[in-house]
């Protein structure tokens, strides 16, 4: 018995819109992180250290934690506090949710992250994301719907920095 409704199989390829990072790589915030994941090399603080990269640069996937809320903006934890059929989940970011899936258990799948090139500190960076695949798979435990969604983030000349592809089992 199928579990995939045919409407959901219409979202693969949507894509999100060109997202601008609301604030361009900082040191500050390279600092932080590096120090979040215990590794403090010096290529993250020192332009001399990473002259190699054309300066200092920031974390391998930093580029994927730069799409914050910015000022201003509606905090949708706030928004939603009052209402008890929340479980804080929502759309992959600038992705429309899967209608025809809403209501199912949602899972981490895992990630897949192809690196390309660091983000040196000052540069902007961009996310565009798409529905790459939504299928059906049978399990031990019954059927699963894998949704795969592929984001790339570039630099604001348009080099790509990384590929990332998330998997999502819905059941």
């Amino acid at each position: 018995m199928s579990i995939l409704p045919e409407a959901a199989k219409q979202y693969v390829g949507m894509k999100s819109e060109q997202e601008l990072g609301c604030e361009p790589v900082e040191r500050g915030a390279v600092r932080r992180y590096a120090q979040a994941i215990m590794d403090e090399n010096p290529v993250y603080s020192e332009p001399g250290a990473g002259a190699r990269f054309g300066g200092a640069v920031a974390p391998p996937i930093f580029p994927m934690h730069m799409f914050r809320r910015p000022f201003g903006t509606p905090d949708p934890l706030q928004e939603h506090a009052r209402d008890p059929d929340f479980d804080g989940l929502s759309a992959p970011r600038g992705l429309p949710e899967i209608e025809p899936l809403k209501g199912l258990s949602l899972l981490n799948g895992g990630s897949e992250i192809e690196f390309y090139r660091y983000a040196r500190h000052g540069e902007t960076v961009t996310q565009r994301s798409r529905y790459a695949s939504i299928t059906e798979k049978q399990t031990s435990k019954g059927p699963i719907i894998l949704v795969v969604i592929e984001s790339e983030y570039r630099n604001g000349d348009g080099e790509l920095l990384i590929k990332a592809r998330r998997t999502q089992i819905r059941r």
